[in-house]
């Protein structure tokens, strides 16, 4: 009886831990989470800055788990290249053994005034921030007061024989000791709180040396798989950056399985604390792990791109979301990404209505009329997609940054579609116009605005992902170039319009009208970079509202 009663006991504290760490989790992700993602997203042009990244997101958020999910939606989707993506993976493991690191030390004694502050801030304080940094107080206090607890219960169970044998059974084996942590942390989806219960049972002398790091090696490779197994298999590029994680761990536990008798016995030699055994192996061995493999990114990169190729989407697929998690609604940055991501979508749409505009309006094709049409209303059903996935989020649990996130996002994704209307109505006026021919000069000044144009809608993408200033910075550069060279290609056309024959005359129309589009489209997208260098409003509206005018005159 005495035996179940000390099992029934850990086990709560194991859920008092986990319960704790989810508050610590997402009070971290609403209070600080769209800030994160950002931060991140500007490191993953470096490998060694993504590294340390890496490693201080997943402090923050406590769980690895997170990081990846953040990391493939950039990565998914191109935004950024898998191997500084591969990189935050190998800081996120780091990060989480710092994590246990620091929790393994006790401090069970300002449990009681991490409730209480938490408490009053959650309850008293104002909405938004304070009342998630209350969130994270209150988690981190169960926390500590759960491993206080653990520790406690865990001494019994020396004196236990019945228990003592049972588990000197189940870590006899070190191959089944991996399998066994392994198969724990996917089920806990958590690779801290599995840890932080193989320190209390060393800090018990409940598991000899040997066992407990073959339980460590285990509780990595076990974090590793739940982002394998959640996230999105729509695309299997997507599972590159999972994927790649988990090969990482997997090839690092099989070199390390053979020596841990010579492992554990160099540590308890120079360190001797049996907790402080386990949480030095494991933050050892993911330093080790990360400092090879950063030199090995670039083969693993083509490794996983042979294995999970990008899937070519069918043309039926296109006005179906793909990725409007609704599960994430409660975390609202989560949300904004899946949005984001969404709306990516809605630019490869505006991309295929780009190349359908004809450089050459002297051949206009009849049949582009029609796919125009068809590419316009799935890009209105994306769009209504997003307006209804993102009405759906509650305000008041929007911080002021990710509310900003979410007006910026949203006007995105109504210039994305203003934009599809541009061009599908620019094609319905080539098309019903007579052939008539256009000069050489002409047809290159129109190909390299369109060009153009296309290039800023990759960069305007990219800076809707990223939140990069010097994306947003050089987009709306862009923009001013493509203003100046709308109007050079104008003025030089009505120079070569002295003396033209009727049939140059007739096409002279469609040709001005065609630049006017393309710029107009061009303005739309330029508009997530007024909004991500911090513009107000009213002035991204005002130089948005400046081009229709003018451009009305011509």
């Amino acid at each position: 009886m005495t035996g179940s009663l000390v099992i029934l006991e850990l086990m709560g504290h194991v859920a008092l831990l986990l319960w704790g760490m989810r508050m610590v989790q997402g009070g971290i992700e609403k209070a600080f989470g769209s800030d994160l993602r950002r931060v991140l997203g500007r490191a993953l042009r470096n490998r060694l800055v993504a590294v340390a990244a890496g490693a201080g997101v997943t402090m923050l958020l406590q769980s690895s788990t997170a990081t990846v999910m953040m990391v493939t939606s950039f990565a998914a989707r191109g935004a950024v290249a898998l191997i500084p993506a591969l990189a935050v993976m190998l800081g996120a493991n780091v990060g989480t053994a710092l994590i246990v690191k620091a929790l393994s030390f006790d401090v069970s004694f300002i449990s009681p005034l991490l409730l209480l502050a938490g408490y009053v801030a959650f309850k008293r304080g104002p909405k938004g921030r304070m009342r998630q940094l209350g969130r994270v107080g209150i988690g981190l206090g169960l926390m500590l007061l759960a491993l206080h607890g653990l520790v406690q219960t865990i001494q019994p169970v020396s004196t236990a024989p019945v228990l003592r044998s049972i588990l000197d059974a189940i870590t006899g084996d070190p191959v089944l000791d991996v399998l066994l942590a392994a198969a724990l942390t996917f089920a806990a989806h958590s690779s801290v709180a599995v840890m932080l219960l193989l320190v209390g049972l060393a800090a018990g002398d409940v598991i000899t040396p040997t066992a407990g790091l073959a339980l460590v090696l285990g509780a990595n490779l076990g974090g590793a798989l739940p982002p394998v197994f959640e996230t999105n298999g729509a695309n299997p590029a997507n599972r590159r950056v999972p994927v790649g994680n988990l090969l990482f761990r997997a090839i690092g536990c099989i070199v390390a399985l053979p020596f841990l008798q010579p492992l554990a016995d160099l540590f308890q030699r120079y360190v001797g604390d049996p907790a402080s055994v386990l949480t030095d192996f494991h933050l050892a061995f993911n330093v080790v792990l990360a400092v090879v493999c950063v030199g090995l990114l670039g083969p693993t990169q083509s490794l996983l791109i042979k294995l999970y190729p990008e899937k070519i989407k069918a043309s039926g697929d296109a006005a179906r979301p793909l990725f409007l998690d609704k599960s994430v609604l409660e975390t609202p940055y989560l949300a904004l990404a899946s949005a984001a991501r969404e709306i990516l979508r809605m630019g490869d749409l505006v991309e295929a209505l780009l190349r359908l505009v004809p450089a050459d309006l002297s051949r206009p094709d009849k049949q582009a009329t029609s796919q125009a049409v068809r590419l316009g209303k799935e890009l209105d059903m994306l769009h209504e997609a997003v307006k209804a996935y993102l009405a759906r989020l509650e305000p008041s649990e929007l911080t002021d940054r990710d509310a900003s996130r979410l007006s910026d996002v949203i006007e995105f994704a109504v210039n994305l579609g203003h934009a599809g209307d541009i061009l599908e109505r620019c094609l319905d006026q080539v098309a019903r116009r007579p052939e008539g021919s256009i000069n050489a000069a002409d047809h290159a000044a129109l190909q390299t605005i369109q060009t153009e144009v296309a290039s800023d809608l990759r960069l305007a993408l990219s800076t809707l992902t990223t939140e990069d200033p010097r994306s947003a910075q050089e987009l709306v550069d862009a923009k001013r170039h493509l203003n100046e060279a709308e109007r050079t290609a104008a003025r030089d056309h009505l120079v070569r319009l002295g003396g033209a024959n009727p049939a140059v005359l007739g096409s002279s129309s469609l040709f001005l009208a065609t630049l006017r589009d393309l710029k107009l489209v061009n303005s739309h997208l330029a508009s997530i970079g007024y909004a991500v260098l911090g513009a107000e409003d009213s002035g991204a509206s005002r130089a948005l509202q400046e081009d229709t005018d003018k451009a009305s005159l011509v």
